[in-house]
């Protein structure tokens, strides 16, 4: 497992153990009063560090290459999934994966962005960045959902829509404004939780939900941090700043009401323990799914269209003439 720069401290002590470990195997030593007492500098430190992260950290975190992404969660909480393929206008874009599954017996359509786990893999999905037939192929399938009654799942990761020339010439911007505009108008439940990084216009194509749910150390932005501090200060170097002052982690997000929930993570991190975060995720999804099945469409829609609107409402005060 690769380790982020704040992380060597506790590689090394890990590293450690392990060496202690094998050696006591091996050689049939009893090292483990010593191990036991390593074991437990080790808590101790993965406490102090984890519990007190930067935001700049905690994105680094969200874009750890070892971080589950959408494949992951849908392999670890769904069951009977059949992937479908297509905007039925250009072509399949693996950026953007979608199809049938279910969830503890409960039939959904989910989607989701997909990275790579190689630069072999990355080049193929565009590293989680969407095409327009990536969008309107999300689009097509939430209109078959609507017209089966499926509830819709949606896994968030992308650092943004793809930004090259083909992608704008096929109508990159219209083709997620008509996900934002169609999106509304869906009548059944959407779900949508950000496991890593929620990108701009990329994230928000595929995340006009009624339930907005955000992993610990994931983030929400209009823009990146390196893109923020290359326009602010004209050096991307600054993006720690940047990340701090956009207030894009979960905290902010749920006080702003731009998110509904966090999902807590292992320590470290949803790599440490895919299986557990995974297990939480399924638990709170299926929590929010009963909840909207039993809200009428028409409520469901005002509520969703409300959620969005308010969004960025604010009160200017006028000074105090004294």
């Amino acid at each position: 497992m690769s380790r982020l720069d704040f992380e060597k401290p506790i590689g090394k002590l890990e590293d450690k153990i392990n060496e202690l470990k094998s050696f006591n195997s091996e050689e049939k030593a009893n090292l483990n009063p010593e191990i036991k007492k390593l074991e437990e500098k080790l808590g101790k430190l993965k406490k102090q560090v984890y519990g007190d992260l930067s935001p700049w950290q905690r994105i680094q975190i969200a874009r750890h290459s070892d971080r589950p992404y959408t494949l992951d969660y849908i392999r670890l909480i769904l069951n009977n999934f059949i992937e479908l393929h297509g905007d039925r206008l250009f072509s399949d874009d693996p950026a953007l994966i979608a199809g049938l599954a279910t969830i503890d017996g409960q039939k959904v359509m989910v989607m989701g962005h997909q990275k790579g786990r190689d630069v072999k893999e990355n080049i193929m999905r565009h590293f989680g960045c969407a095409h327009p037939e990536g969008y309107r192929k999300a689009m097509r399938l939430m209109h078959f959902a609507e017209k089966f009654n499926l509830p819709i799942v949606i896994f968030i990761d992308t650092p943004g829509a793809y930004p090259g020339i083909g992608a704008e010439e096929r109508g990159q911007a219209q083709a997620i404004a008509s996900n934002l505009k169609d999106m509304a108008q869906i009548k059944v439940p959407i779900i949508a939780v950000v496991i890593g990084e929620g990108g701009s216009g990329g994230a928000l194509g595929i995340g006009v939900a009624d339930k907005v749910l955000i992993l610990q150390h994931a983030y929400y932005s209009v823009i990146s941090p390196e893109g923020c501090a290359s326009i602010l200060w004209r050096n991307s170097v600054r993006a720690p700043d940047a990340a701090k002052a956009l207030r894009i982690m979960g905290e902010d997000l749920v006080e702003f009401g731009i998110v509904d929930e966090i999902i807590p993570e292992p320590l470290g991190g949803a790599h440490r323990d895919p299986e557990a975060i995974a297990t939480d995720v399924k638990k709170i999804i299926l929590k929010h799914l009963k909840k909207m099945q039993e809200i009428p469409d028409s409520k469901l829609l005002d509520s969703r269209y409300e959620r969005f609107r308010k969004m960025g409402e604010f009160q200017e005060t006028q000074p105090s003439s004294k």
